[in-house]
């Protein structure tokens, strides 16, 4: 259960940043930190990660919260699971309950991230939304790699059980 603190600790970084970014910021005014690259812009997103929308705001609250419920029952079940699927989890939960925050304070999620060249961004984003993405990617390696995985441990084991019928027949 200690990797729940990798979810406290996204949800802190998380809101400390977006209440900076309240504070200090004036909402649409770009400010340049890596030339035109990285910048942080200040918007309120009503929709889910990334901008997406369809639904309404209270169809997005609730699937946060249960998203929030789900991942973290799945958490406590595989609490004897390897370390990178709980840290994957661990990182989605915090992402989702970051913004589950935003919603149910503001109703909106603040958003600020802002990655792309020119005129080409990439839809702007926040640190929940990263941490999630991450999650997502170490899930998806994860799930990958054991698929790998499963067919090498499969084609071992069939190799084993073919030796031992060749050595049981010329016995």
């Amino acid at each position: 259960m200690r990797v729940l603190i990798v979810s406290v600790i996204v949800v802190v970084l998380d809101q400390i940043s977006k209440f900076s970014v309240r504070y200090f910021f004036e909402y649409g005014r770009e400010h340049q930190i890596l030339g035109d690259w990285l910048r942080l812009t200040y918007i309120e997103n009503p929709g889910m990660a990334f901008g997406i929308q369809f639904g309404g705001q209270k169809f997005f609250t609730i699937f946060a919260m249960i998203a929030t419920v789900v991942i973290f029952i799945y958490i406590v079940r595989a609490r004897t699971e390897r370390l990178p699927l709980r840290l994957a989890l661990a990182l989605i939960l915090g992402g989702a309950i970051g913004n589950l925050v935003d919603r149910f304070l503001y109703g909106k999620v603040v958003d600020f991230i802002d990655v792309g060249i020119g005129d080409t961004r990439w839809p702007i984003f926040n640190f929940a939304d990263s941490a999630v993405t991450l999650g997502m990617i170490i899930l998806i390696s994860l799930v990958l790699f054991d698929k790998s995985r499963s067919k090498e441990d499969e084609k071992n084991t069939e190799v084993g059980r073919k030796k031992e019928v060749f050595q049981d027949s010329s016995n």
